[in-house]
């Protein structure tokens, strides 16, 4: 499948899904958000491809939507339509059984920074910026809330959200937006070294968990057990589990086999 504002490298463990629209500071304009929507679609459906790391091409990460087409069509369909397609993105980042690991430079912005909110995990180099800044030209950021406020928690969200300012990556870091800062030279290498750690589980006992993850998240403390307890029951039952059990009880590496 080609695609004209991604890059996706696939045929190892870690496979790689790149914003290449470097010219406009990687907007998210509706074609580019088809195309991440269905590159993802392909790297979920890959049984080598175990963890994807999503980067960008170019100074920035990503401003957020293009603002050049917003202005260009004033159409409730045509924005109703970007929009829905925007959380259909989102979404996808959550559907697809592997991990998928934000890799930040530069600065993510509105929907740039949203794009790592909702990443299951974010490493971010020193120098990398984060604002949610719609408030400031009259179109407040209430999609890009959604994750940020279960990122970062309500008081913290409503501040990038109300004051439009950038936050450094030390702040991003300490308020749960990233997982880890490093220094700009280090990132390639650190994004690799987590990505490492979890190609070396199970790959079904990951997308087991990252699954359950997702649809307990937002639940109440009762139906959080609920769902997790039988989604715990079965993976025992697991080839894998049995698999990993034996391992560490005979002290030596397991073998996965996926089942």
């Amino acid at each position: 499948m080609g695609f004209e504002h991604v890059v996706v490298e696939r045929g190892e463990p870690i496979a790689r899904l790149t914003l290449a629209r470097p010219d406009r500071r990687n907007a998210l304009s509706r074609d580019v958000m088809r195309e991440v929507t269905e590159a993802l679609g392909l790297l979920g459906d890959d049984d080598v491809a175990r963890v994807v790391v999503l980067g960008a091409q170019g100074p920035a990460f990503s401003a957020g939507h293009d603002l050049a087409e917003l202005v260009a069509h004033r159409d409730q369909h045509f924005y109703d339509c970007l929009f829905d397609e925007c959380v259909e993105m989102m979404q996808a980042l959550h559907g697809i059984p592997q991990p998928v690991i934000a890799r930040v430079h530069g600065v993510a912005t509105a929907a740039g920074c949203q794009l790592v909110a909702a990443c299951d995990l974010a490493v971010a180099s020193d120098t990398a910026r984060f604002a949610t800044p719609g408030v400031g030209i009259g179109l407040f950021c209430s999609t890009p809330m959604v994750p940020l406020s279960r990122s970062v928690g309500r008081k913290r969200a409503l501040e990038m959200l109300l004051t439009g300012d950038l936050i450094d990556a030390a702040t991003a870091c300490e308020w749960g937006l990233v997982n880890r800062v490093v220094p700009d030279d280090r990132l390639d290498h650190e994004v690799g070294v987590l990505a490492g750690r979890i190609v070396a589980a199970s790959p079904l006992t990951v997308a087991t968990g990252k699954r359950a993850f997702w649809a307990q998240e937002g639940l109440d403390e009762a139906g959080a057990y609920a769902l997790a307890a039988p989604v715990m029951a079965d993976n025992a039952m697991a080839d894998d589990a049995h698999e990993g059990m034996t391992a560490f009880l005979e002290k030596r590496p397991p073998t996965w086999t996926g089942r």
